[in-house]
């Protein structure tokens, strides 16, 4: 249930915020809130702007990895808390940018990287959250199995 409720919610935070940006922030202004720079731009291709124009094929990619996830967990082959959590946080983050590419053509970004590296938006960074509690969680596997094989010889 939690996986399904915090995917849930990152889809609806990640939606939420591009439709005030698209109502409220013109294309390439960019605004601070609350210390954060805010530039609304359109990105048709994925991180960093690459491969620009193929938003529709990697809307189909968002797609194909929410089946398969879903999938894999309804076999049972996917176990344990922190990587439903990890598995939550990308499902949502990539069924939010997936709704853009395959309604829009192309995904708002709008948060503007503290190195002024880059504009993402909140699917990207629950993509980000995704991907460093998956690492985490195979970290801490690792050394709990490393510590049993110890105690046990």
């Amino acid at each position: 249930m939690l996986f399904y409720l915090i995917s849930l919610i990152v889809v609806f935070i990640d939606q939420l915020t591009k439709i005030i940006v698209r109502l409220h922030v013109e294309m390439d202004e960019t605004l601070t809130f609350w210390g954060q720079p805010i530039t609304h731009i359109e990105n048709s291709g994925m991180a960093g702007s690459s491969f620009q124009g193929y938003a529709r094929l990697f809307g189909i990619v968002a797609v194909v990895f929410v089946a398969i996830v879903l999938y894999y967990r309804r076999k049972g082959s996917i176990r344990g808390k922190l990587n439903d959590i990890s598995l939550a946080f990308l499902v949502g983050g990539a069924a939010g940018n997936g709704i853009d590419r395959l309604l829009f053509g192309q995904v708002t970004d709008f948060l503007v990287s503290r190195s002024g590296k880059g504009v993402l938006n909140m699917a990207d960074h629950a993509i980000e959250l995704g991907i460093l509690l998956f690492v985490l969680n195979a970290v801490v596997q690792y050394i709990k199995e490393r510590f049993y094989r110890r105690c046990s010889a």
